[in-house]
């Protein structure tokens, strides 16, 4: 399967919806917070096969010289593939150009399997965010990598 990245537009965004209800349920993000995110500058990128369909999507805030890993999404159907590590690494390069000396992202407490793809880039846990994700009140660990 050939993957391409590229910036995410406002055309995207019916596509994610389905990704965010699958993959988080009731904590899923809105259109309207998509719409916030691209509307305040903020670098998105989406994973896209040859025929345009929406695989995945990841998204970053950057502020003065810290970056935030705001999400990374793969649909269940093209997970282990290497599409998240993709847009993990491509995230990492725009922090880098945009001068973030450090870069930081939370992710549930339970996913032992992104946790250990962050570690893999660096990525070390420096607090816990206690009932953070809503509405399951799951705790988030937050890393970092300088």
């Amino acid at each position: 399967m050939t993957v391409t990245l590229s910036r995410l537009r406002w055309w995207h965004i019916a596509e994610l919806l389905p990704i965010e209800q699958d993959l988080f349920g009731d904590e899923k993000w809105s259109a309207g917070m998509f719409w916030n995110e691209l509307s305040s500058g903020h670098f998105y990128l989406v994973a896209e096969d040859e025929d345009g369909r929406v695989l995945g999507y990841g998204g970053l805030a950057v502020n003065a010289d810290e970056a935030w890993i705001q999400n990374i999404a793969v649909r269940r159907d093209a997970q282990r593939q290497g599409i998240g590590r993709r847009m993990l690494e491509a995230l990492l390069a725009e922090a880098e150009r945009q001068r973030a000396r450090a870069v930081l992202l939370e992710v549930a407490v339970d996913n032992a399997p992104a946790q250990k793809l962050y570690a893999t880039y660096g990525f070390e846990p420096i607090g816990v965010r206690r009932g953070y994700y809503q509405p399951s009140n799951t705790d988030a660990l937050v890393m970092r990598r300088d």
